[in-house]
């Protein structure tokens, strides 16, 4: 039986990422999706300045660039006053960072890179192929199907979601729920009384909840997200984060949020879900990346981003030896050097994340008195809580000075997150 060099359990964003990045670079890779075709569940994604430069760099960007929308600005709103908060000017943050900030529906995003691996000749694709037998042999791994197939590689990449089944060869947690539940849909824009202008990225930030509403496919979507704190989960009951208690939940929020709440699907909800970091996740010829590495929550706007950024990481960390073998030892070195590259900042981004979301929820009155303070006085050049996320920043941009005339600060430590709104991620559908 001849031996892949790499095998990919996954066929979602950051597998077929990762899938397509490697191929380009010379590493023969077989992609096993478990699902009937190729797909994603959900609706819109944000793609920070940290992605899109990558995606420039290994030229995937030109592919989804059409069916982008390219915003001029995220804002943040009080969702019980209306009151805007604060901004930032996208345009000069794709100067600050060289690169745009893009927003794309999910599934956009993934026939790009579908039809990109399926033009790749280093690439070969299977559905219907889901992962259940791991077998690492030292000098090769045996993956076997649910179907009875069994495929040989040098080494196993899992980057089969928040549930993987690959992740439970190397660490050993389940996910963590967080209590919160989502409603999303991207529907025509001339379907919802949108309120806000179509060149923005608007979160409103209210006690529990927020909402997120942006454009997608270059603008004929509008994209919404409600997200809330689930009191039938606190109390226990296992039919939890009902339409019902949207509908309660939003009902106190200003006009502008209480009227896109009906325009939102409510047919399907999804439990908001994330893990721990982790300290490593390899373990011989077995790794891990995207959600099965570093699933976290979407306050940041990563999720998708960071599984792209793994990738790209180890295309540039695997060794190219044509049709050779990697040895053990060569392969181990190759993955300490994608881990010493990801594994920190990953684990760094789900516990920020975290903290991002708990600033956004604050229930309390002088809490979100508070909140509300420290964003109202952000200068909106100030770029403090995001260089740690989105840099490096440009040279050129770094040696000017602010308009005030002090230096822009570059790189913060990330104790409070950068103000990126939330990215719509898959996540675990909560009961349908």
């Amino acid at each position: 039986m001849s031996t892949d060099q790499v095998i990919m359990a996954g066929g979602g964003i950051g597998g077929l990422g990762a899938a397509l990045m490697l191929a380009r670079r010379g590493v023969k890779v077989r992609v096993l999706e478990r699902a009937p075709e190729f797909g994603e569940v959900g609706a819109g994604l944000q793609l920070a300045p940290n992605i899109t430069r990558m995606l420039k760099e290994v030229g995937v960007f030109e592919k989804i660039a059409p069916v982008s929308v390219f915003p001029k600005r995220l804002v943040f709103m009080n969702a019980k006053t209306g009151e805007q908060l604060t901004t930032l000017d996208l345009a000069d943050a794709e100067r600050r960072y060289g690169a745009p900030y893009v927003v794309l529906h999910r599934s956009d995003l993934l026939n790009a890179l579908l039809e990109a691996a399926q033009a790749e000749e280093n690439i070969t694709l299977h559905t219907h192929s889901m992962v259940e037998g791991i077998e690492d042999r030292g000098d090769r791994v045996v993956v076997r199907t649910a179907a009875g197939e069994e495929y040989t590689g040098e080494l196993l990449l899992g980057a089969d979601g928040l549930h993987s089944r690959v992740r439970k060869e190397i660490v050993h947690d389940e996910p963590i729920n967080s209590g919160y539940v989502a409603y999303r849909g991207a529907v025509p824009v001339e379907d919802v009384d949108r309120r806000m202008a179509m060149d923005e990225v608007v979160v409103w930030m209210g006690p529990g909840m927020h909402l997120v509403q942006y454009p997608v496919r270059a603008g004929k979507l509008y994209n919404q997200v409600a997200v809330f704190r689930s009191q039938e989960f606190l109390e226990g009951k296992e039919d939890w984060g009902t339409p019902e208690e949207l509908d309660r939940t939003y009902a106190g929020m200003c006009e502008s949020v209480r009227v896109a709440i009906p325009s939102l699907q409510r047919n399907a909800r999804w439990a908001m879900f994330d893990r721990e970091p982790a300290a490593t996740w390899t373990k011989g010829r077995v790794s891990l990346l995207g959600d099965a590495a570093h699933a976290m929550l979407q306050y940041l706007a990563q999720g998708a981003g960071q599984s792209l950024l793994d990738g790209a990481a180890l295309a540039r960390a695997l060794p190219v030896l044509g049709e050779g073998a990697w040895s053990s030892e060569a392969l181990a070195d190759a993955l300490q050097t994608y881990e010493d590259e990801r594994v920190a900042f990953a684990g760094t981004v789900q516990s920020t994340a975290r903290t991002w979301g708990d600033i956004w929820h604050v229930d309390g009155y002088v809490p979100m008195i508070l909140r509300d303070e420290v964003f109202r006085s952000r200068d909106v050049y100030d770029y403090s809580f995001v260089d740690w996320l989105y840099g490096p920043v440009q040279d050129a941009v770094a040696a000017q000075p602010a308009a005030d005339g002090a230096a822009q600060p570059v790189g913060a430590a990330p104790v409070v997150p950068s103000a990126a709104p939330a990215e719509s991620t898959t996540r675990t559908p909560a009961h349908a």
